[in-house]
């Protein structure tokens, strides 16, 4: 029972804090960019840049003990983010676009909501532990 708690806190420790590098990433590639290409555009390019350092230290960290192939969790993992990045897009249009919000707050808002949806799909699908 202590056993799984700690796992529980590990992986929610690495999960924050891969979570945070790849999000950190992401913004700082989105600021590099966004002078000149759309927004929309520069969240794409940070999303990819900060997918690489999302998925090593998920794989790495966060579900160190993974039951499942690296191609398994790379491939599981892709669809995880591409939904995630998917509501990510979608609430930072509907902040910058529809509601006027400045572009990098509009990303942050949208970073932290689909970081949710992340892990839960992380933990209980792409990285999923064997029992």
């Amino acid at each position: 029972m202590m056993t799984q708690r700690f796992n529980k806190m590990r992986t929610g420790f690495w999960f924050l804090v891969v979570g945070t590098s790849a999000a950190v990433t992401h913004l700082a590639v989105f600021t590099w960019v966004s002078p000149y290409v759309l927004p929309e555009l520069a969240n794409v390019a940070g999303f990819c840049v900060a997918f690489s350092v999302s998925f090593a230290g998920h794989r790495r960290l966060s579900f160190q003990d993974a039951g499942t192939s690296l191609m398994q969790s790379l491939l599981r993992f892709g669809v995880t983010s591409l939904a995630g990045f998917a509501a990510n897009e979608l609430m930072f249009v509907a902040l910058f676009r529809g509601l006027g919000l400045p572009s990098l707050l509009a990303l942050v808002f949208a970073l932290v909501f689909a970081a949710a949806q992340t892990f839960i799909l992380s933990r209980y699908w792409a990285f999923r532990r064997s029992h």
